[in-house]
C-alpha cells in the first residue's frame, strides 16, 4: 500500500481523473503488456506453418463461416483478384457452395482500407492481433518474435483503443490495479536486493508481501548480519590473504583490497526494532529452546535472537468447489535464522527432498535444537572472539588453518565438533547450515 500510494493514482470513487497522465500511462502499459501476451500466443500457433498455409490455418482453426473467411482473406491478401478470392473460399470451405453474386458482394464489402484493424477483425470474428499477425508473417518471411513485437507496437495500442474511451471507469481500474501491484512489487524487490536478496525477480503475491520469499540460506544469514550491524551491509569476505611458496624464490602473497566501510540499507531504528523482535522469538517464542543456551565463562548468557520457519511444500490439484483431488509432497524444511551475541549470525536449515518428506513432521524447532546441540562446540570460539580479531589463538589458528572473523563457516555433511585447543572442525548438523561471524 505504501508503494501504491506513492504512484499518485486514485482508483474508484466519483473523483477519478480519467485524463490523468499517470492513469493514461498505466492504460497504455496494460495495452502493451496484454497485447504482447496475445501476440506471443498467436506466434506459437503459427510459427511452424508455411506462408501459404497461414491464412487457411486461421480460417480452419477459428471454424469461420464463409462470410468470416471472406473478411479474413480481404485483409490478409488485399491485392488478390476476385478469382483468387473465389478459389480460396471454394478450396478452404468446399461445403459452402457460394453463388457468384454473393462472392461479388463480399469482395466489394470487405475492400481493404475500408475498415481499420479492429473493425475488420470484428467482421471476421477473430482477435485483431491474430489477424494482423497472420498477414505480417505472410508478408515477412522468416520473421522472429522479437521483430514481430517491435512491428506490432502501434497495433497493440489500437486494439485496446476501446479501453481508453470506455465510460466505465471501473473497467479501467480493474486493469490498472494489477499493474500497480506489479509496479509496487518491483519497488519492494529493489529494496530487498539492497539487503542481500539473491534473485533477479520476485513473484508479486501476498506470500511475497508476507516474506515467504523462497530465499537461500546465505542470503538470509546476510540479512541477519545487516540487522546485527544496525542496518549496515558489510561485504561478505571468505579470505583475507592467500600465501603461496613461502620462503622460496616463488613466494607470492595475495591480499584482499580494503573496500572501506559498509553500505547503510536500513535505518538504525528499524534494525534495533528487528533485533528486539527477534530476541522475543527466542525468549518467549518458537525458538525458546535456545534461550540462554550459550553462556560466557563467567556464566552470563549471550543475547540470542532469531526467526524460525517451517516449509511443508506440496503440489496439490483442486477440483470444482475447491476440493483437493490430489496432493504430492515436494519437500519439507525447517529453518532458523539467528544472531548470537554481538558478532555471530547465521542460518541452520534441515531439509528433506522428494517423496521421503512425507515421512517427516518436524518443525522449525528442529533447527533451533541443532543450534543448541552445537553450543559446547561453538562457545570457545565465540568467547575468544570477544578479546581478539580472530576467534582462535594465533598458534591454534596457524595449526588448524582457521578462518578469520567475518568468514562464513559452512557446516554440512562433515565431522565432529571442537578439539580441546579450540580449533573448529565442521560439525554435522543436517543438510545445510551456516554459522557466520560478521566483518569487523
Amino acid at each position: 500500500r505504501y508503494y501504491q500510494s506513492r504512484l499518485g493514482i486514485k482508483l474508484g470513487g466519483d473523483k477519478t481523473d480519467r485524463q490523468s497522465p499517470v492513469r493514461q500511462h498505466f492504460l497504455a502499459k496494460f495495452a502493451d503488456q496484454e497485447g504482447r501476451y496475445f501476440t506471443r500466443r498467436f506466434h506459437e500457433k503459427y510459427r511452424d506453418k508455411l506462408r501459404k498455409d497461414l491464412l487457411p490455418g486461421l480460417v480452419l482453426s477459428t471454424r469461420a463461416s464463409a462470410r468470416h473467411a471472406a473478411a479474413m482473406f480481404r485483409y490478409v491478401r488485399p491485392s488478390e483478384s476476385r478469382e483468387a478470392f473465389a478459389q480460396f473460399l471454394a478450396e478452404t470451405l468446399p461445403q459452402a457452395q457460394l453463388a457468384p453474386e454473393v462472392l461479388d458482394k463480399w469482395y466489394a464489402e470487405f475492400t481493404p482500407g475500408k475498415f481499420d484493424l479492429n473493425d475488420h477483425a470484428y467482421l471476421a470474428r477473430v482477435h485483431p492481433l491474430e489477424l494482423w499477425l497472420v498477414k505480417y508473417m505472410q508478408d515477412t518471411p522468416d520473421v522472429g518474435i522479437d521483430e514481430i513485437l517491435a512491428a506490432s507496437k502501434d497495433e497493440r495500442q489500437l486494439v485496446y483503443r476501446w479501453l481508453f474511451k470506455t465510460p466505465n471507469a471501473r473497467a479501467q481500474d480493474i486493469r490498472i490495479r494489477s499493474l500497480i501491484e506489479n509496479e509496487s512489487f518491483n519497488e519492494i524487490h529493489k529494496q530487498w536486493r539492497t539487503m542481500g536478496y539473491p534473485f533477479n525477480s520476485m513473484v508479486p503475491s501476498l506470500a511475497s508481501a508476507l516474506g515467504s520469499s523462497g530465499d537461500r540460506p546465505i542470503a538470509l544469514a546476510e540479512l541477519v548480519g545487516i540487522i546485527l550491524n544496525d542496518g549496515v551491509r558489510n561485504p561478505l569476505v571468505r579470505l583475507d590473504e592467500l600465501h603461496f611458496a613461502s620462503e622460496t624464490p616463488y613466494d607470492v602473497a595475495l591480499r584482499r583490497t580494503q573496500n572501506g566501510g559498509g553500505e547503510r540499507v536500513l535505518k538504525p531504528e528499524v534494525a534495533q526494532a528487528l533485533k528486539g523482535a527477534m530476541s522475543m522469538v527466542v525468549s518467549s517464542g518458537t525458538a525458546r529452546r535456545v534461550y540462554q543456551a550459550f553462556k560466557r565463562s563467567d556464566g552470563s548468557p549471550y543475547v540470542i535472537g532469531g526467526k524460525t520457519g517451517t516449509g511443508d511444500h506440496r503440489h496439490e490439484t483442486y477440483g470444482p468447489g475447491g476440493q483437493v483431488i490430489s496432493s504430492r509432497v515436494v519437500n519439507r524444511t525447517a529453518t532458523f535464522a539467528f544472531y548470537l551475541g554481538d558478532r555471530f549470525f547465521g542460518v541452520i536449515s534441515a531439509h528433506v527432498p522428494g517423496p521421503d518428506a512425507a515421512k517427516f513432521d518436524f518443525t522449525s524447532a528442529l533447527a533451533a535444537q541443532l543450534l543448541k546441540v552445537l553450543a559446547p562446540s561453538l562457545e570457545p570460539m565465540i568467547e575468544r572472539s570477544g578479546t581478539a580479531l580472530s576467534p582462535f589463538p594465533p598458534e591454534t589458528a596457524a595449526k588448524a588453518g582457521a578462518r578469520p572473523a567475518g568468514l562464513p563457516v559452512e557446516a554440512g555433511a562433515a565431522q565432529a565438533s571442537t578439539d580441546p585447543q579450540g580449533a573448529a572442525k565442521r560439525p554435522r548438523i543436517g543438510k545445510k547450515a551456516l554459522i557466520l561471524a560478521p566483518p569487523g
